[in-house]
């Protein structure tokens, strides 16, 4: 049945890919018609363009950004005093706040010609617009503070502006996003969150159909200690905005963090095929991340390995240079690393796994998932040649990542580096060097959290740890750690059958 279900997805991936990048009003005859949910975002722009600027701002709630500028730009043409569609569009460019990395010089430079735009018609604004118009700015003024500073600000500068304006149920809506947007990966209070979650909560009983509010409620909760918190929005977030791609994608962001994996399959095939018809090959890609996941947890190799089959023609069609749907050119390169390495590593096919190429990118963390997984796999089947090259070149990319100022990645390619080079180790018989390398990559990958980028490690540290103590012949020991792993990431095949195996080994 999977099978079947990916050879007609492979006949779609097929078609001729299009410049389109947002729904029509109206689809093709007997299509879907345009579903975004209800957004009132008012503005002192001509009353002519309310519906569009409307439309608008509900395509950028569900991150459809290049839908957004398109629309964003529609307003302009009808009326081109309208200083808040400029900063649409800039907040548009920036795309997916959730997204770890550093924006491309071409994002920073067009976000800040929106910008200049939307202040060089602010003249014609309301105070309430310009401060939405001074709080973008803050995102990009590179020349006096870096990335994370700027992320700060501008989360700073929505809270003034909200507090301003504590009628405008919009600007509590983006500075709560802001708010998980600038949280510290490695705070595990959660504070950011929790509070961004308060304020979305209240909002969404008395605005159930806006697409903002259900989607923000599950990136605030899309931590293992929260995700129950967004069972509700993740099961009614893809009915408010059904096409929108992203919409159908995000409810698997909690169902992958409490171990529902058919939820997550069926949401992400739907994902893939809205994402396919608007030409979002990025988007289609990151839900099929997703969906190859949850398909291994699920024992599911037929299905997983259709997913894989279907890589090379995403790949041909996937322009890194267009503004499509929610995931960024980086997700796009991310999921082309990510679904080999998954396939080789959740099958502990370690043969697969030492013969992955990497591909060579502007993002040099999704390399270094291939060298990442060519290091297990070249230990486990004893070429240290191999395995010592690739724990090299992750040493390499950790450097230029923290020479780019890439302050997430460059942990998470430590992480992998540490766990790369305990099992080299564990290979030479060095097994207290082993053992002490992989719970320091244990203890620093406990330390911070996941991007929404992945469903999750390709393999988590712990679990690793578990699997050595296997090899080790100390069961119980694996056993805990196994089930330790489960508290983090539920229902994950391997862990639970670590778990329940470990003891009679």
């Amino acid at each position: 049945m999977y099978r079947l279900i990916f050879t007609a997805a492979a006949a779609l991936f097929a078609l001729p890919c299009t410049a389109v990048v947002a729904q029509d009003h109206a689809h093709a005859a007997g299509a879907q018609a345009e579903k975004l949910g209800v957004v009132h975002f008012p503005t002192s722009c001509s009353p002519k363009v309310t519906a569009q600027f409307d439309r608008a701002v509900a395509l950028l709630h569900s991150f459809e950004f290049g839908a957004s500028i398109k629309t964003f730009n529609e307003v302009i043409a009808a009326d081109s005093t309208c200083a808040m569609a400029h900063w649409g569009i800039a907040l548009s460019r920036w795309t997916n706040p959730m997204a770890a990395g550093n924006r491309t010089p071409a994002q920073l430079r067009d976000g800040r010609a929106a910008v200049n735009d939307a202040r060089r018609l602010a003249a014609h604004s309301s105070e309430r617009e310009r401060g939405y118009i001074t709080a973008i700015g803050a995102l990009y003024d590179t020349a006096h503070a870096d990335q994370r500073a700027r992320l700060v600000a501008y989360e700073r500068a929505m809270h003034a502006h909200m507090t301003m304006h504590p009628a405008d149920t919009e600007a509590t809506i983006f500075y709560a996003l802001s708010l998980a947007a600038a949280a510290p990966p490695t705070d595990k209070t959660y504070a950011n969150q929790l509070t961004a979650g308060g304020l979305l909560e209240p909002l969404w009983e008395k605005q159930p159909d806006h697409p903002g509010l259900a989607h923000y409620i599950i990136h605030s909760y899309d931590y293992p200690p929260l995700a129950d918190k967004a069972r509700a929005a993740a099961r009614r977030y893809a009915g408010i905005a059904p096409t929108a791609a992203h919409a159908l994608h995000m409810p698997s962001h909690t169902f992958t963090r409490v171990g529902m994996w058919q939820e997550s399959i069926s949401t992400n095939e739907r994902s893939m095929r809205v994402a396919l018809s608007n030409g979002s090959i990025a988007e289609a890609m990151h839900a099929a991340d997703y969906a190859m996941y949850a398909n291994m947890q699920l024992g599911r190799n037929a299905a997983a390995r259709a997913i894989l089959d279907t890589l090379p023609t995403l790949q041909a069609r996937f322009n890194p240079d267009a503004i499509t749907g929610a995931a960024p050119a980086s997700a796009g390169f991310f999921a082309m690393a990510s679904i080999p390495a998954r396939w080789a590593l959740e099958r502990r096919a370690w043969a697969d796994a030492a013969a992955l190429e990497p591909r060579a990118t502007a993002y040099p963390y999704t390399e270094a998932m291939t060298y990442f997984t060519r290091a297990l796999g070249a230990s486990r089947t004893g070429d240290l040649a191999k395995a010592k090259a690739s724990a090299d070149s992750l040493a390499s990319i950790q450097a230029r990542l923290k020479a780019n100022g890439e302050g997430f990645w460059t942990e998470q390619v430590a992480i992998q580096a540490l766990a790369a080079t305990a099992w080299i180790h564990l290979a030479e018989g060095r097994v207290d060097s082993a053992l002490v390398g992989m719970r320091e990559a244990v203890r620093r990958e406990d330390a911070t959290e996941k991007n929404a980028v992945t469903p999750g490690p390709l393999v988590p540290a712990r679990e690793l740890l578990a699997d050595m103590l296997v090899i080790l012949k100390r069961p119980d020991e694996a056993k805990t750690e196994y089930q330790a792993t489960l508290k983090k990431e539920p229902g994950r095949r391997h862990s639970l059958r670590g778990a329940g195996l470990a003891t009679s080994r």
